[in-house]
């Protein structure tokens, strides 16, 4: 039912957007910031009635701190959805809604400058019909819907947007495997590339699913470079009733959090292989201790960022370039001190075209510097790239068992109990009937000399090998089909590696 809802406000949605001059990329915030309305509109109303019930005996008149009092946004009159909706024809439409977003603004400091006030750019007929689609969404629907509703938005804008949609989202799919695995049961949460907090967002999903409630347990803190990013990142943790830390700063030359030994987990989806960083400005910045990389990418000083941020105990989960598992020259140093130190956890490959924006395979890489004794000097590694679920020609995500199964692979490394709530367990009886074994071409528990002799290489694919052909009975379309996706991947990764080269040969001409 809430799927059946969800795909009905995006059809409505776009079909409106298709039906107008806008880019998916103008018309992304101001829908976004009508769901964030919708959102505290229902709260408010709910709230109100409680609030009243509890006054009818007081002459003491109601005031914004008593909704303040109960967690709740205050919305001025001309701020409420239901007078939006109602406008009279002729009226502007859009200058009623920025106003309704600056009184919002006015009365929650939090929110100040953060919400979308734009909305004259749009004509108010495509503006009242918005108004209409969602104030389809029930009354009574609680937070997590709307968080829900608001996540799936963002995800559907991403793939709208292409190449800008992976600056604020990454694949929920992805987000919830590395969740799964470093298990923010408790303590500080840091993102220093937040997007608009999709990492967050799964971190308090993962203490629903285990019975605990995120604002409890975990206490959340983001930075994130640009202005318009970060709006969506704070209305985002507004909607799913998340309390956060979030602030605006280039992160390679600003630690707005003070981060340096700080977290218990570190979570992120930086942007890949980015040259121009000013090196002159980071050479003393004790973030960067294991070395500034002399060619011009950054990959391993968002590396060095995770795992400083990182306290005694801390975990870090983060996605990188499948090149820089295998980076040479300066960046090759780095990664073997990082290795060496004996807190680097996990390593997984990740197939093509998991992401909206790009099809190269990436790499998931995970610290922990509470590794016990007997782990200190190993890694696992992880070959996924045959595991996903085809979505479309363009597009892969995991299913649920998939997503289960990889992370009770961890699991059983670690010595743990393993989880079957979302049907993995005929995964796991085909491979492991008795604890945690090698599995050619799945897995492979590496030792760091292993490591060494391998120059230092972290591809899940030099250690974990290629699983025994087995007829499995795929007729002749489905193996062609087969091949064309490992095809796929092949050029994906031979497209990554001569973006590296001509990186290199700039470096060397400069």
């Amino acid at each position: 039912m809430f799927q059946d809802l969800e795909k009905k406000l995006w059809a409505a949605a776009d079909n409106l957007r298709a039906n107008s001059n806008l880019t998916a990329q103008e018309y992304s915030n101001p829908v976004l910031g009508l769901i964030f309305l919708k959102y505290a509109d229902n709260k408010f109303t709910l709230a109100k009635t409680k609030i009243e019930d509890s006054f009818q005996s007081s002459r003491r008149s109601i005031g914004p701190e008593d909704y303040q009092a109960e967690g709740v946004m205050f919305l001025p009159d001309n701020a409420r959805f239901s007078t939006l909706v109602n406008l009279p024809e002729g009226e502007d439409v859009g200058q009623h809604i920025n106003e309704a977003m600056k009184l919002i603004e006015d009365s929650n400091e939090e929110l100040r400058g953060v919400l979308p006030k734009n909305f004259n750019t749009m004509e108010s007929a495509l503006l009242a019909d918005l108004l209409r689609t969602f104030n389809g969404i029930p009354a009574e629907m609680s937070v997590d819907y709307f968080g829900r509703i608001y996540e799936y938005f963002l995800g559907k804008f991403a793939m709208s947007e292409g190449q800008g949609g992976g600056e604020f989202y990454t694949p929920e799919s992805l987000v919830k495997l590395i969740v799964n695995i470093i298990e923010p049961y408790h303590g500080k949460i840091y993102d220093p590339a937040c997007g608009s907090g999709g990492m967050f967002v799964q971190s308090a999903r993962f203490l629903e699913d285990h019975q605990k409630r995120a604002s409890n347990e975990i206490s959340i803190y983001g930075q994130e470079a640009k202005t318009q990013t970060l709006r969506l990142a704070k209305m985002n943790m507004a909607v799913q009733g998340l309390s956060a830390d979030v602030k605006e700063g280039n992160t390679y030359y600003e630690d707005m959090h003070n981060c340096i030994g700080k977290f218990d987990y570190c979570i992120a989806n930086p942007p890949f292989n980015v040259d121009g960083v000013k090196k002159d400005r980071i050479t003393d910045d004790p973030r960067y201790a294991l070395g500034i990389p002399k060619n011009d990418n950054a990959n391993y000083l968002w590396i060095q960022n995770f795992y400083a941020a990182l306290n005694e105990k801390g975990r870090a989960g983060f996605v990188m370039a499948n090149s820089a598992s295998d980076a040479r020259q300066s960046e090759m140093e780095i990664r073997k001190k990082l290795i060496e130190k004996g807190h680097l956890d996990i390593m997984i490959s990740i197939s093509s075209n998991f992401f909206y924006t790009v099809t190269l395979p990436v790499t998931l890489w995970f610290f922990d510097k509470g590794k016990p004794e007997d782990r200190k000097n190993k890694v696992l590694f992880i070959d996924a790239r045959e595991i996903y679920n085809q979505v479309d020609r363009a597009h892969r995500d995991f299913k649920p068992e998939q997503l289960e199964f990889l992370a009770n692979i961890v699991r059983l490394y670690r010595g743990n109990e393993v989880e079957n709530i979302l049907g993995s367990q005929e995964l796991m009886d085909k491979h492991f009937s008795d604890g945690y074994i090698d599995v050619k071409g799945l897995c492979k528990v590496a030792h760091i000399s292993e490591i060494e002799a391998q120059g230092w290489s972290l591809n899940p694919g030099r250690y974990v090998g290629v699983a025994d052909e087995e007829d499995d009975g795929l007729d002749f379309h489905e193996r062609l089909s087969e091949l064309n996706n490992e095809l796929g991947t092949l050029n994906a990764e031979a497209g990554e590696l001569e973006s590296q080269i001509s990186i290199n040969i700039k470096n060397i001409i400069e």
